[in-house]
């Protein structure tokens, strides 16, 4: 049955994935695309367009929706809750290790050290998601739109993706 393997799927996902909802979506994918083969590329690019444009952390609302295509409101259910149920119970647990530790040099030098692999995990998702998303010419030029007004400008990122939206609708 497909319940219990989305359930299976995105509580490994969610125990073993490190860096946020961005570093997660490389993991996703390759569970969700390569090794269950539940949806192709341009499925999974779709819906984490979806899940960006949605409130919400990306990887639970990517969950959510992968569990939706495969199984309806039930495959939702289990996914979501599959996705969140190791990060609750495993931060339930360290909350007060962490409060504890918060001023040990050793602890600190370990977040230290774990700042630049979120950062590498968030770009690799980039990187991957882009590969199967920018598409053309045009697409590209999207992308370096989009790129040159998250970092030059204090705009709302809603604004550059309804602006995107907007401009593919007409566009492309």
């Amino acid at each position: 049955m497909l319940l219990p393997e989305l359930f299976g799927t995105f509580a490994f996902l969610g125990a073993f994935s490190f860096g946020g909802g961005y570093g997660m979506l490389p993991l996703i994918q390759q569970e969700v695309v390569y090794t269950h083969a539940w949806l192709t590329s341009a499925q999974f690019a779709d819906i984490i367009a979806i899940a960006e444009i949605t409130p919400g952390p990306v990887a639970i609302n990517t969950a959510t929706y992968v569990g939706y295509k495969m199984a309806g409101i039930p495959g939702s259910v289990v996914s979501t809750i599959g996705v969140v149920l190791p990060s609750l119970i495993l931060i339930s647990t360290l909350a007060g290790v962490c409060i504890k530790n918060k001023n040990n040099p050793l602890f600190q030098g370990a977040f230290r050290g774990l700042r630049p692999v979120v950062v590498s995990l968030i770009a690799g998702a980039a990187c991957l998601v882009g590969k199967d998303t920018i598409i053309g010419y045009a697409g590209l030029i999207f992308f370096l739109i989009a790129l040159l007004l998250t970092m030059t400008t204090r705009l709302n990122p809603v604004f550059i993706i309804l602006g995107c939206g907007l401009g593919g609708i007409l566009f492309l």
